[in-house]
């Protein structure tokens, strides 16, 4: 029997707090977000008080969108990433430009060719899959995709698979016994909701932090327990 583990990255921390609630339910990772363009990001500052109160061994993912050269630069002198994540068209050869292992995402639309658009980045530490909705955020919209069109090509993939897109306590299992993902990345599912029931973006629920790790363990578990 072999044992089953999808390791956990919590993404869009803006609080210490947060941070240190995602590490102690038992998240792999945790990720700050750069780009001005969603309520979720975070100043140097910001990000370097919640790498400061993380535990050992909780990898730092520092997100960007298109960003230029000199603000990743600036970012990686400010704050101890471990890794950089690219959330938007950025080129093979400018991921790979900082000496820095990189995550790129990969957003899962009609008209996307998967296997195609990964092998462009087949160096990458991972490639995180993840909904696309026009005119939403590049990234925690919330929404999920048809986890089918992963799983037909998952087999083909070489870096490790990363599944992101309208995770939640309710739902990570299914995605998980569907894709076989290496991790899971969530970000909405586990935020505070407002009085209008949608999620506060950047505000984390350390309650929903928690049931969304138990979530993943108990899919593992379950895997494990089948072969």
């Amino acid at each position: 029997m072999n044992a089953v583990r999808t390791r956990i990255k919590i993404c869009g921390i803006t609080r210490v707090a947060d941070g240190e609630a995602a590490a102690a339910a038992g998240a792999d990772a945790i990720g700050v977000i750069f780009w001005r363009g969603t309520p979720r990001a975070v100043d140097f500052a910001q990000a370097q008080a919640i790498v400061a109160a993380l535990p050992p061994l909780v990898t730092v993912v520092g997100l960007f969108v298109d960003p230029t050269e000199d603000e990743v630069r600036a970012a990686l002198a400010a704050v101890p990433l471990d890794v950089l994540q690219f959330h938007g068209a950025e080129p093979p050869a400018f991921c790979r430009g900082f000496g820095r292992r990189y995550l790129k995402a990969v957003a899962v639309r009609d008209g996307v060719d998967l296997l195609e658009y990964a092998a462009r980045y087949d160096d990458a530490a991972g490639l995180i899959f993840d909904a696309y909705r026009e005119g939403d955020l590049p990234g925690g919209t919330g929404h999920a995709f048809d986890w089918s069109l992963l799983a037909d090509v998952r087999a083909a993939l070489r870096p490790p698979v990363v599944l992101s897109g309208g995770l939640d306590a309710g739902n990570v299992g299914r995605a998980i016994g569907a894709t076989r993902p290496w991790a899971v990345d969530v970000s909405s599912g586990v935020e505070e909701r407002g009085p209008d029931g949608k999620p506060r973006r950047g505000a984390k629920d350390h309650a929903r932090i928690g049931a969304f790790v138990r979530a993943v363990q108990d899919a593992d578990a379950g895997l494990s327990a089948g072969g």
